[in-house]
């Protein structure tokens, strides 16, 4: 620093001078360089002394998050206030390194009895291991009754069914159920078995109509035809004609009435309608 003489006050460098003899000195390209090592140094330095002063935050068996501030509990540890306690892990069962739950699971073949312990899954004659390995099921021709698997003991004229739920078997086809048995279904003359689940276990033939429990043979009247459908007398009326007991009976229209789109009945054209057995015009 120097001084201009007695009494006057230091001259101070100008920072601009200072910068265009720095310029002059150094060539541009390193200036420019100098500068981002400066800024570098101001953005880190902060960041370094965070992180240590969080590091000194951090309880013994944790760790620093990856990401954000904070921490977390090592694997096998559980987070218990601001400390980190380790998870306890019963005999036969392994840690799930898990931040919720109870962090560990018993091993294949055992099942949690309680907060700390498993137990050995017991799988019954007759039975095996299901999937999840903390239970058992029956195999098949077996039924599971309380903790065993008892042998299912097929009936004559029976098979084993693969449905989940309900009878462990089924009757052969021309069989029903009775009791603990499977008998015969009787299926009247003109008539044949059927695959329906409920009703009549058989149908009428062709040209057949039940009644009661038999098959009775379709009459046709005149000016009549073949109905087949599986309900009804199995006849119907030609168009014009309506059934009358089992007879077909010619219609007679009255004045100002057409025949229905069903063919057997008749109603009123528009402007009219139905009374006495007639058509009137509406008012």
């Amino acid at each position: 620093m120097h001084h201009n003489g007695p009494g006057l006050h230091p001259q101070v460098a100008n920072p601009w001078a200072t910068a265009k003899a720095v310029r002059a000195a150094v060539p541009v390209p390193q200036v420019w360089l100098l500068v981002l090592a400066t800024l570098l140094t101001l953005l880190v330095l902060p960041t370094l002394s965070l992180a240590q002063s969080d590091g000194g935050d951090i309880p013994p068996n944790a760790h620093a998050r990856g990401y954000g501030s904070g921490w977390d509990c090592d694997k096998s540890y559980r987070v218990n206030g601001k400390k980190c306690i380790a998870i306890v892990v019963p005999e036969n069962a392994y840690p799930t390194n898990r931040p919720y739950g109870a962090g560990w699971k018993c091993n294949h073949g055992f099942k949690q009895v309680d907060e700390a312990s498993c137990l050995q899954v017991v799988v019954p004659r007759g039975g095996y291991l299901s999937a999840s390995g903390e239970n058992w099921e029956c195999l098949r021709g077996n039924l599971k009754v309380g903790d065993s698997c008892q042998k299912v003991v097929l009936p004559d004229n029976a098979y084993m069914s693969d449905n989940e739920y309900g009878r462990v078997w089924l009757c052969d086809r021309g069989y029903s159920v009775k009791g603990n048995g499977c008998v015969a279904i009787k299926v009247p003359e003109h008539a044949y078995l059927n695959t329906s689940n409920y009703g009549q276990p058989w149908t009428c033939e062709r040209g057949y109509y039940e009644r009661g429990n038999r098959c009775e043979a379709v009459k046709v009247p005149e000016n009549g035809y073949f109905h087949d459908a599986a309900y009804g007398v199995g006849w119907k009326c030609d168009r014009g004609y309506f059934a009358s007991g089992n007879r077909c009976v010619a219609m007679e229209l009255p004045e100002n009435a057409h025949i229905d789109r069903s063919g057997n009945r008749w109603e009123c054209h528009g402007g009219f309608r139905r009374s006495k057995g007639g058509c009137t015009r509406e008012d």
